[in-house]
């Protein structure tokens, strides 16, 4: 005898925000080592994007924001409600960060955001309580 099992609507959009999330914050972390690694070797078009031609000062945005994504993928893979907040507001800080290098790297800049934006929409819609989202 089998049982109906209730599934949460928009799972996949869930599992997509947290795995996105996560490799993002991977991406980040290994940026930031990078920009740790090249702080004295910036080329010239590149210190136009760069502030005050400290790219160790990026570097430390991205640790931080890396960081802060892999939590966040983290806590809304365990499906708790605070996780689904914070993973919007980081995933939105790492949408907007990306128009940071809209100059250099414009069709990235915007692929970054729009990945950043779905990940947004994922968590807003099918996000919530378990009770909110049962069919």
């Amino acid at each position: 005898m089998s049982y109906p099992v209730q599934e949460r609507r928009g799972e996949g959009w869930l599992l997509f925000s947290a795995v996105v999330m996560i490799t993002g914050g991977i991406m980040r972390v290994l940026d930031a080592l990078w920009a740790f690694d090249k702080d004295d070797e910036i080329s010239e078009p590149l210190q136009v994007l760069v502030w005050d031609d400290n790219l160790a000062a990026y570097g430390w945005l991205w640790l931080i924001v890396g960081v802060l994504l892999i939590v966040a993928g983290f806590g809304v893979l365990s499906g708790s409600e605070w996780a689904r907040w914070f993973g919007i507001v980081m995933a939105s800080i790492a949408a907007v960060s990306s128009f940071l290098w809209i100059y250099e790297f414009p069709i990235w800049a915007l692929v970054g955001s729009l990945i950043g934006f779905l990940v947004v929409y994922g968590l807003a819609t099918y996000g919530g309580r378990a009770s909110d989202v049962l069919t």
